[in-house]
């Protein structure tokens, strides 16, 4: 006997994304609730609403709300030391931190592409979930849509987050002024090769990592330890690199940046795979 409205769960394990996870229907339906629901699961993703309502923290008058949004797309979506998941929560995550804000909420859209692995399709969430715990930044509502087969690249993932930020703190590429001084807080390069050698099968003899991880603790720690002022921008550098995010500053404050290139931190092996790439 079967029973009545039952409705098989998801094979996570050897399912495919079908077109039908994205009309709408049941399919859709099912697809969010065993596996995003699931997955994100808190008390404002459980309004169950097209968005979230949210509460502020309590804060001085005159505080402002930062907002920032990203799309992310990389080839391979695993590589070593991370995943599209972690990458979009950190990278959203760290455009809000940059502005020197608090990070306080995520939305999350995936376009997935029909025939993508639901057991693939269920690590970039459960890798991204995991992120989001660990930086302390919920996602709180989101999308899902489906195109067809050769129509995308197994998953796009675009995240939005909000913070706060104090009144009176003015960071950005706006602000940089002659005599300040760049900082780097580690080894540039490291995501940049370790995502190239995963796309191109090449090994090298140390293993190279990629450093994604959210940087907002450690920029609350710094504008913590320094007077109110004193960083006047912050970046986290993505595609196009340290130059082409330091050419950015240098636009957005009229100024020219004057670098010591043996003081620029690269690991010994990301260097050798340079040379070798």
């Amino acid at each position: 006997m079967t029973k009545q409205h039952y409705i098989r769960p998801l094979d996570l394990k050897h399912g495919r994304v079908d077109m039908n996870h994205g009309a709408g229907g049941r399919a859709s339906m099912q697809l969010i609730d065993e596996l995003f629901a699931r997955a994100f699961d808190n008390e404002w993703l459980r309004q169950g609403n097209d968005g979230a309502l949210l509460e502020l923290p309590a804060a001085p008058e005159g505080q402002r709300l930062v907002m920032a949004t990203d799309g992310h797309v990389i080839s391979p979506i695993f590589f070593p030391g991370g995943d599209i998941g972690c990458l979009a929560v950190h990278g959203t995550v760290n455009d809000v931190a940059m502005l020197g804000a608090t990070p306080l909420y995520l939305a999350a859209s995936f376009i997935l592409e029909e025939g993508f692995a639901l057991a693939d399709l269920k690590r970039v969430v459960d890798s991204m979930a995991a992120a989001s715990r660990a930086a302390g930044v919920p996602i709180v509502t989101g999308d899902t849509k489906v195109v067809e087969r050769g129509k995308g690249d197994g998953v796009f993932i675009a995240t939005t987050g909000i913070g706060c930020v104090p009144e009176g703190r003015r960071i950005g590429g706006a602000q940089c002024r002659p005599g300040d001084v760049v900082l780097l807080s580690g080894t540039i390069g490291d995501h940049g090769v370790a995502v190239l050698s995963q796309r191109e099968s090449l090994e090298f003899e140390t293993a190279i990592v990629s450093d994604t991880a959210a940087l907002h603790t450690l920029v609350a720690g710094l504008l913590a330890a320094v007077p109110e002022g004193a960083v006047r921008c912050l970046r986290d550098p993505t595609r196009g690199g340290l130059a082409t995010t330091l050419n950015e500053i240098a636009r957005q404050s009229r100024v020219s940046i004057v670098l010591e290139e043996g003081q620029v931190p690269v690991r010994s092996a990301v260097a050798a795979a340079c040379e070798l790439l």
